[in-house]
């Protein structure tokens, strides 16, 4: 319950001083792997309803189709990732860069 909690608190904290997107983005890709199948799934029944050969061909291409759009969407998520995690460690160096100067 406090999870959820803490989840609402950072979406509707309007100073943007901390990220949700690292903590959303395996719901971002699960989805996005689940209409890649639905896609997939797609065009082998539309390619059987239409003609037999077209359904083997979609039955053979499809799954390098699938297998393509899952690896884009996985760099992508991952660069966004990344510049997540850049810009919290940049926070935190800029915090501790703050606190020594006070110190000093």
């Amino acid at each position: 319950m406090s999870a959820s909690k803490g989840f609402f608190k950072l979406l509707f904290d309007f100073s943007f001083s901390r990220f949700i997107g690292i903590r959303i983005i395996g719901v971002i890709y699960g989805v996005g792997m689940f209409f890649a199948a639905l896609l997939v799934l797609g065009s082998v029944v539309a390619g059987f309803n239409h003609d037999f050969l077209a359904g083997l061909g979609a039955l053979i291409i499809s799954p390098i189709i699938f297998l393509i759009y899952v690896i884009i969407l996985r760099i992508i998520l991952e660069g966004f990732v990344a510049a997540l995690r850049t810009a919290e460690n940049t926070t935190q160096l800029a915090e501790n860069a703050k606190r020594e100067y006070e110190v000093r």
